[in-house]
């Protein structure tokens, strides 16, 4: 039956590696970028007799993850054995949580596609190990069981997103918390954090569709990409008259498409039983105040009060609490700058016109900082931020010009010295010096006389172009500002001049 009005309806599992030094239930390293194979053990290749020991990081993660989001935490919880047989599954279980999460409810608040923010409830946390690595290799595949163990939290939303852009803004979103609360790297290109999808279509007399599942999405792009074509395959079988089949269907990225892997399992299938070897995990006060003490102000209200407090554009905002680390550095920066100021000055700092010195901060640690990163590949900032403060007080008192101070920024992350120093050491200086600057405003203004005509005819956009040539005749030391005043004063002069000379009276007309 073709129902092209029907709501679609997704539910998103999404895996996140929990940063610790071990595995969730033994001792082996979590370097998972190691030779293959170099971390394990009899534990986490399921040698018979062998038997796990519970990582307390990871139910430590759990419980922070659990009170920054306000789901209800459990002071007992169990594990159990999810039977599948894989070759990246070395025991044919994966040791899990099923009836008795750690934590269940909660929620989280994100900005939808729309805009605005909106509250996704959460069905459950719980604790999980990671399977190995396939490497498929032609018609070979090759198993590195050094993932097989790390340690997982599987986040579990309620299905409650009707559209794919929700869907990749909640994956987003988070991703920050997660790295926020430095539980995970949020890598999904390295497979530190991974989502599964479930997506069905609500028809218009209010029954379910038939659900399946899409796995691999390895992007927030692939998520938005994955979730569309599925709900746009389902609305085309129901046109059709054809019924959906529950399935698990793998997304190539590369094509563009899912393909149909196997029929959707149900809980059934999987055999699940409590695991023996395991006692349950017992969540104290100790933990619960633990995990309170260590929340911290997560990116979305941090978004938020950097709009409130700091008066920033929302990308700019956005943009600058992506990372806790960077964030944090910005406000280090506005810190530095604001105590410089004067009282007589509060709200701002002198870069050539009044201007807010956290907009002064975001702009260079938006442009020049974060890409200096991303070219050396840094993972913080090259410069610390009392530095760079200093660098953005040498702007705005006019001891270097904007594009000069581009130079000074990357000396300084080769050498940490003082701005000013390496200001004088480049040579970079402004010239201040007025009668320096005329002499030279006088040598451009001679040297393009047709530029002069266009300007005198109305094409005042050519001042650009004379500082510019003023800049290039001084080296780069000149002040743009200085200069650009003293060529008007200049224009002005020759304007009049050549008014004067065109009268017969060589005085003007009256």
């Amino acid at each position: 039956m073709d129902e092209p009005n029907a709501v679609p309806v997704i539910g998103l599992e999404i895996h996140a590696q929990v940063l610790t030094r071990s595995k969730a239930f033994c001792g082996c390293s979590t370097a998972v970028a190691d030779a293959p194979n170099a971390h394990t053990c009899p534990v986490c290749l399921g040698h018979p007799g062998a038997l796990p020991v519970l990582n307390a990081a990871v139910l430590r993660a759990a419980v922070l993850l659990g009170r920054a989001l306000g789901s209800d935490i459990h002071p007992r919880s169990a594990f159990a054995r999810k039977h599948y047989f894989y070759p990246d599954l070395p025991k044919g279980y994966q040791i899990t949580q099923h009836r008795e999460p750690v934590c269940t409810g909660g929620t989280m608040a994100f900005v939808g596609s729309d805009g605005t923010e909106h509250d996704i409830r959460l069905e459950r946390i719980h604790m999980e190990e990671d399977a190995a690595r396939l490497l498929h290799r032609g018609d070979a595949s090759l198993a590195d069981y050094n993932r097989a163990g790390i340690p997982l939290l599987e986040i579990v939303t309620t299905p409650a997103f009707t559209s794919a852009a929700d869907a990749a803004a909640f994956m987003r979103e988070l991703r920050r918390v997660l790295v926020y609360c430095g539980i995970c790297d949020g890598s999904m290109e390295r497979g530190s954090l991974r989502c599964d999808a479930n997506v069905s279509l609500r028809r218009t007399d209010g029954s379910p569709g038939t659900r399946t599942e899409i796995k691999n999405m390895n992007s927030f792009r692939a998520v938005e990409r994955a979730l569309n074509w599925e709900i746009a395959r389902q609305r085309a079988l129901l046109k059709g008259g054809k019924a959906v089949a529950s399935a698990t269907l793998l997304w190539d990225e590369d094509a563009g498409e899912a393909r149909i892997m196997r029929g959707k399992e149900s809980s059934a299938d999987y055999h699940y039983m409590p695991e023996p070897d395991l006692p349950p995990a017992v969540v104290t006060q100790e933990h619960i105040d633990a995990a309170d003490a260590s929340i911290p102000e997560l990116p979305l209200a941090r978004q938020r009060r950097f709009l409130e407090k700091y008066a920033l554009p929302a990308l700019d905002a956005e943009v600058l609490t992506a990372e806790r680390s960077i964030a944090d550095y910005f406000e280090d920066v506005v810190r530095h700058l604001t105590a410089a100021r004067t009282d007589s000055d509060a709200g701002a700092v002198e870069t050539g016109m009044r201007t807010v010195p956290a907009k002064f901060a975001s702009n260079w640690i938006m442009g020049e900082v974060l890409r200096g990163m991303r070219e050396a590949g840094l993972s913080s900032p090259p410069v610390e931020a009392a530095r760079l403060a200093e660098l953005l007080r040498c702007i705005g008192d006019g001891t270097v010009s904007g594009s000069a101070a581009k130079r000074v920024l990357a000396a300084m992350a080769e050498s940490n010295n003082a701005p000013e120093e390496i200001i004088d050491r480049l040579g970079l200086r402004l010239l201040r010096d007025d009668d320096t600057l005329r002499a030279q405003v006088r040598e451009v203004l001679n040297a393009h006389p047709k530029q002069c005509a266009a300007f005198y005819a109305g094409k005042e956009k050519l001042l650009g172009f004379f500082v510019g040539q003023v800049m290039q005749r001084s080296g780069g030391s000149a002040d743009p500002k200085r200069a650009a005043i003293l060529l008007r004063e200049a224009l002005s002069r020759h304007g009049d001049e050549d008014a004067n000379a065109s009268s017969p009276s060589g005085k003007g007309e009256s």
